[in-house]
């Protein structure tokens, strides 16, 4: 997380064609892999887009462009859910007060829609959403791989089954990206940022494949709040187009 100007953390990579996914001989390995990179903040776009929304006094909301609007329809078509989707469902009034900063507002929030898998070979759709806040940073991804979730907890790192909304889930820790920009020098270097916290969680009480995951990360190094994790889970995610709801 950001310590000194100039600094943007984020869980990810800033790059679009992220190798990860093509690491580790076992399926298993590049499913993690997958769920960890997949997202990123652009450094000069979130700098921007916090600025103005300082400027206007009001929450930031999701807003869609051409491109955008186009992902989202072809995600309808597959019956997929979109970005803008996944932006629009955490993007909701009370996400401060379910973190537990109900002063605060969402500075940035955007969807997106992308894919990961290796060149040439058959990708698979990741739409995610971001939303920024002072405090926190949440971000909420899809993945639709077909694998179960079942087993993960023994291959993340301190892991423990939970069950949300009648679906199951495992809640990890993981590492955050600290990215440093000298706006003088035009360069930028990465290191270790903070530790984030992420809840993997299957689309269906079955576990039948493919799973959500949802991301916590605080810009002040500070380790985050399960509970405030835990609490977003359960009132956004049964909002999401598709969800199943268990009976």
């Amino acid at each position: 997380m950001p310590e000194a100007p100039g600094t943007v953390g984020t869980v990810g990579d800033m790059s679009e064609d992220v190798a990860a996914p093509e690491k580790g001989p076992n399926p298993w390995a590049q499913a993690i892999a997958a769920l960890v990179v997949v997202g990123a903040l652009g450094g000069a776009l979130f700098v921007l887009q916090k600025n103005d929304a300082k400027a206007d006094d009001k929450p930031a909301t999701c807003s869609a462009d051409d491109e955008d609007r186009k992902a989202d329809a072809a995600a309808k078509a597959a019956r997929r859910v979109s970005g803008t989707q996944l932006c629009t469902a955490l993007n909701r009034a009370d996400l401060p007060t379910l973190l537990g900063t109900p002063r605060e507002r969402a500075l940035t929030a955007y969807g997106s829609d992308g894919s990961v898998g290796p060149k040439g070979g058959k990708q698979i759709p990741t739409p995610e959403a971001t939303v920024q806040l002072d405090t926190y940073t949440v971000q909420l991804s899809r993945s639709y791989d077909h694998l179960p979730i079942a087993g993960t907890a023994d291959l993340l790192s301190e892991a423990r089954e939970q069950t949300v909304a009648g679906h199951p889930a495992v809640l990890y820790s993981t590492q955050t990206i600290a990215i440093r920009f000298d706006l003088g020098g035009g360069k930028s270097e990465t290191g270790p940022g903070s530790v984030a916290r992420a809840l993997i969680v299957a689309p269906d009480a079955k576990d039948r494949g493919g799973s959500y995951e949802l991301t916590i990360w605080r810009q002040d190094r500070m380790r985050p709040d399960d509970t405030a994790l835990l609490r977003v889970a359960q009132q956004v995610l049964p909002t999401i187009p598709g969800w199943t709801t268990t009976g």
